[in-house]
């Protein structure tokens, strides 16, 4: 198909006109014929065959069956009770038909003693088989009986109401291919559909659409699914290697006094093997003359942090500065601390700037920067502030990336000349391999998959809220040992007042239950110097229980606490329970967490709960929130571009996406321009593409 005609907008078939296309446009998101053709169902129904009525009852979906009308006849008094009942049999069996609503249409329509076609999902009324609302169509010798896979299209409520309902759709799809039955170019090579028995684009798309069988159907569905992330991962692979082609770093050939010092005699613990070989990478990065863009996942607790002050040191010994950026003031003063104490031995000074930071203190700081004497920067969003200027910065650490926006990174490269500073980015939200491959594609990922040796697992039990007595009593025992505590309650996207109601009504029964026991409120409609203060209190042992919502979820490390009760933990996903309950188990001490929820759990909800307690591993956990939620719900993925897929899921497609992943490397290994002649088509699409995208592709 031309792209001329592909590029005609949708207003122009027949039935569809301005109004339409307006729909269409808001929302389904489609514009043009291209769009319409790329707008794939997301399931079929199965017209290839009859089932007798003596099996309707085992069938959980839509069937096909026929049958013979007994008697068909309007039942009810009034209006808004009436129903339209027919009762059908054939040589097996007999069902009932049920239509709800204004049925004035059916009168005559369906004859006692005639064969009728019908389709519909079956389900069981008092014992019986019953219909409702099914399709019909009166039966003869000519009528088709195997119509093939039926597609059904992705609509919304508004459009269906618009006329853009599944069946509509499916009729416009159809008018496009049959008005221009041009050939769609090829985007892939051809060589690469013959090793991997991949179809034709064109014919791909034709049969995803008209599905002569099932095979026909499966095998054009992975052969779109394998297109899309492959192209997705080409994207990122190339805008990875032509970054790392045009940008160039800082290259710190050096591992000097600094490092050295504080790896033989300064670092207070060994370092985990996974540590060691994270280090190893980011060396390699820091050495080889482009800028280093690594993102650093681990855990809760693993040890990321002393990674960071081993590329600082690197940074130090080759003459450079250093800045983490986090994203909480309480955040920020723990790094600062933390780093400060690893590196009191060695005589080597830590900065901290906040909003809180004293002017004075400011002035000192500001001058330390510009001369070159203060090496290491910690702060949160004040380090990006213009005033703020660095002699040679190097080395940029940032802590939980989803938490700053492109913008203000880029303000933070601007601080660097002539080259911009090398990249860390730290998060301990685990990340399933398959979204950090899209989400994260284009950059280098290290991964610290174990956990500081002597360090005790926390210990997850899952019980209902009549447990919630025991739990408390449990609560006062750990605060009589001298321990700290969390109490959670969920605060979900647009129930804020109903949510700040059970936290307040949670205060209150613990008050009740525990006067004597120091507790205090940290909620999201605080203001930033109110959560400071009660954060601080609660750090320094003043607060014993801390009545919280998930704004603790990444947060500060408080060793004394050994306990989180988590109210209503059938309300969050899988890896927000996992971060919550990282904000324990971070002392030698043994620490629980507690999971409460209602006496009516979705089975999705048991599974969650279960795993909860079955394991500790965040990326296990991450895997498996992955395929219970869909990537568009895992935080911080919710805005990526990469992730809106039209036919492949992350979460049933990881191995196409691994496969393609693996693809796409091995393709531009071999030809990195993409100038062959069997790639000239790949690069087209790939070209088109990327004109219409705003590239920030050169800041992390």
């Amino acid at each position: 198909m031309g792209s001329s005609v592909l590029d005609t907008s949708v207003a122009f078939l027949k039935g569809a006109g301005p109004r339409k296309a307006v729909v269409f446009k808001e929302e389904l998101g489609i514009a043009t014929y291209a769009d319409l053709v790329t707008h794939f169902p997301f399931r079929y129904e199965d017209r290839t065959k009859l089932t007798p009525l003596s099996e309707l009852a085992q069938k959980t979906h839509n069937v096909q069956f026929l049958g013979v009308v007994l008697s068909a006849e309007t039942l009810g008094t009034t209006k808004s009770r009436q129903r339209f009942v027919a009762h059908i049999q054939d040589k097996s069996g007999s069902a009932a038909l049920i239509w709800f609503g204004k049925t004035d249409w059916l009168v005559g329509r369906l004859v006692p003693g005639k064969v009728y076609l019908f389709f519909g999902k079956p389900t069981l009324f008092q014992g019986m088989v019953q219909v409702s609302h099914p399709e019909f169509e009166l039966f003869s010798d000519g009528t088709p009986v195997n119509r093939g896979l039926e597609p059904v299209y992705p609509s919304t409520e508004k459009s269906r109401k618009s006329g853009l309902g599944p069946m509509q759709i499916g009729k416009f799809v159809r008018q496009v291919w049959e008005q221009f039955p041009v050939k769609i170019a090829e985007n892939l090579p051809h060589d690469l559909l013959q090793r991997l028995d991949l179809p034709d684009r064109n014919t791909a798309l034709r049969q995803v659409h008209f599905p002569p069988d099932e095979p026909s159907m499966q095998k054009a569905r992975l052969r779109l699914k394998f297109e899309e992330l492959f192209m997705a991962q080409m994207r990122l692979l190339r805008k990875r290697d032509l970054r790392k082609a045009q940008q160039k770093g800082f290259p710190f050939e050096k591992v000097g006094g600094a490092f050295l010092d504080f790896y033989k005699h300064h670092l207070p613990f060994s370092l985990t093997g996974a540590q060691e070989q994270v280090i190893k990478e980011i060396r390699y990065d820091l050495g080889s003359g482009s800028q280093m863009n690594r993102l650093l996942q681990g855990d809760v607790g693993s040890g990321k942090t002393v990674v960071a002050v081993f590329s600082m040191l690197l940074a130090l010994d080759n003459g450079f500065q250093s800045v983490l950026l986090a994203p909480t003031e309480i955040l920020a003063q723990q790094h600062a601390q933390s780093i400060q104490e690893l590196l009191n031995p060695m005589g080597l000074k830590v900065g901290l700037l906040t909003g809180s930071t004293k002017t004075a203190a400011r002035k000192v700081l500001h001058q330390a920067l510009r001369d070159g004497s203060l090496p290491i920067l910690v702060g949160t969003h004040a380090v990006l502030e213009d005033v703020v200027q660095f002699k040679q910065l190097g080395l940029a650490v940032i802590d939980e990336q989803h938490r700053f926006g492109v913008a203000q990174r880029a303000r933070l490269w601007n601080k660097s000349t002539p080259l911009p500073p090398h990249v860390l980015v730290m998060t301990a939200t685990p990340i399933p391999r398959t979204l950090a491959m899209t989400r994260y594609g284009d950059l280098d990922v290290s991964i610290i998959n174990e956990l500081p040796p002597g360090r005790k697992p926390v210990r997850t039990v899952h019980r209902h809220e009549a447990y919630r007595l025991e739990a408390y009593n449990f609560l006062k025992g750990q605060i009589q040992e001298g321990r700290q505590a969390y109490l959670v309650y969920p605060l979900i996207e647009g129930s804020e007042s109903l949510d700040f109601r059970d936290l307040l009504e949670g205060f209150e029964r613990l008050k009740k239950a525990m006067p004597e026991v120091p507790a205090d409120l940290l909620h999201g409609q605080m203001k930033p110097a109110e959560k400071e203060d009660v954060m601080r209190r609660f750090v320094k042992g003043e607060v014993k229980v801390l009545v919280a919502t998930t704004v603790i979820e990444v947060g500060v490390n408080v060793p004394n606490a050994t306990l989180m009760v988590i109210e209503s933990a059938e309300r969050f996903g899988l890896s927000q329970l996992h971060q919550l309950r990282g904000r324990v188990g971070r002392g030698a001490d043994q620490s629980w967490c507690i999971l409460l929820t209602g006496p009516k759990l979705s089975e999705e909800g048991k599974a969650r709960m279960r795993i909860m307690c079955e394991t500790n591993d965040g990326f296990k956990i991450a895997e498996k929130d992955l395929e219970l939620r869909g990537p568009g719900e895992i935080e911080g993925t919710r805005q990526s571009g990469d992730l809106k897929f039209k036919i492949a899921d992350l979460a049933e497609d990881r191995l196409i996406m691994h496969h393609a992943r693996a693809e796409a490397e091995a393709l531009l290994g071999q030809d990195p321009e993409l100038s062959l002649e069997k790639h000239q088509g790949l690069k087209r699409y790939l070209q088109v593409r990327e004109e219409s995208r705003n590239d920030w592709s050169m800041i992390s």
